[in-house]
């Protein structure tokens, strides 16, 4: 391909991870230069350990929200990022250039909006994957748009094969309910494990804590209801800080015993000091918004976190936050290395 030429991939062959990779930084090449992100290993001595003790297997997850295009030049007002690191022509290849860096086996993704692209790449290097979308997406009101938002799952189709896959509107009663969770029942193709992946997306803005808290009991009791007796992995943007009453409730309830996996990821057993750091136009006003949002729970006495993907400094973002001509989305993506241990089956 000629860096010069060519602004698109024929998604209709066939290639690896890296041949695609490689493809993607061609049409690129003119572009700044990524945030480059490092691994950070979690308690390694008990992690071989547990590996030691019984079968296991690895799995690396990635957590997104990407930024709905619809959005991301409308209702979200990003006053410091360049009109053109906006633009979906290049933000695409962003997108992808992420993801295929990491190389994850399954994939959660939040704030879909052009899911054709994504499946049309991702099918390309063997992924499958399912969209589900909100049920009245606000980019459904922005000129232009390209259909709904809404959570997508993929996952390697030559390391699982999917038993089961569910959709939930999640607290429907509630009058502005207008969420949702996709759920995949996985099987590894070569040792028969079984495991549940979720994604979810809870409702924004200040004002309705009492709504997130609902939609995350839901999300509790859906899991617990259907999946209990697997391990479970539950990945979103939970529009919900550490402080408020639907993080505390995905953390501590009675029905799943879960915990946090990027509370590992530094030695004070707290989670990371942001996941989204953003600078928005609010009137005549700059505001930013730098908050831990998104999150990786997992099984406790199931699942082991054997490295996490570490976010990015202060100075590495640079003065104007994310989205920026670097980093596609005001969301960090969260990576997890994950070992699933054979006694929870």
């Amino acid at each position: 391909m000629d860096k010069n030429q060519s602004t698109s991939v024929d998604f209709t062959e066939t290639y690896t991870n890296s041949q695609l990779l490689g493809s993607v930084k061609k049409i690129l090449v003119n572009e700044a230069s990524p945030l480059i992100r490092d691994f950070i290993h979690c308690n390694p001595a008990a992690v071989e350990q547990d590996k030691s003790a019984q079968q296991s297997q690895l799995i690396r997850v990635m957590q997104w929200n990407l930024l709905a295009q619809a959005l991301c030049g409308a209702d979200d007002n990003f006053v410091r990022c360049p009109p053109e690191a906006l633009k979906w022509k290049s933000r695409k290849w962003k997108i992808l250039r992420e993801i295929l860096t990491y190389d994850p086996d399954v994939i959660a993704l939040q704030e879909v909006d052009h899911f054709d692209f994504l499946e049309r790449a991702l099918n390309s290097v063997g992924y499958s994957g399912t969209f589900e979308p909100k049920p009245d997406s606000p980019c459904l009101y922005v000129a232009g748009n390209d259909g709904p938002d809404g959570c997508a799952l993929f996952y390697k189709r030559d390391k699982f094969e999917a038993v089961d896959r569910a959709f939930v509107t999640l607290a429907p009663d509630h009058p502005i309910a207008n969420q949702v969770a996709l759920c995949y029942k996985l099987r590894t193709v070569d040792d028969g494990y079984e495991f549940v992946v979720t994604t979810t997306h809870f409702k924004a803005k200040n004002g309705h804590d009492a709504l997130r808290l609902l939609e995350a009991k839901h999300v509790v009791s859906y899991l617990k209801e259907n999946y209990a007796d697997l391990p479970l992995v539950i990945c979103g943007d939970l529009n919900a800080p550490p402080s408020e009453d639907a993080y505390k409730y995905m953390m501590n309830n009675a029905l799943l015993d879960l915990d946090s996996a990027y509370i590992k990821l530094k030695n004070d057993g707290a989670e990371p000091d942001y996941t989204t750091w953003k600078i928005r136009q609010e009137g005549k006003t700059e505001r930013t918004s730098c908050k831990t949002i998104d999150y990786v729970f997992y099984s406790r006495e199931r699942i082991v976190i054997k490295s996490l993907l570490k976010m990015s400094t202060d100075v590495e973002i640079g003065p104007d936050r994310l989205p920026s001509v670097k980093y596609p989305s005001d969301h960090f993506a969260l990576v997890t290395d994950l070992v699933i241990l054979s006694n929870s089956l």
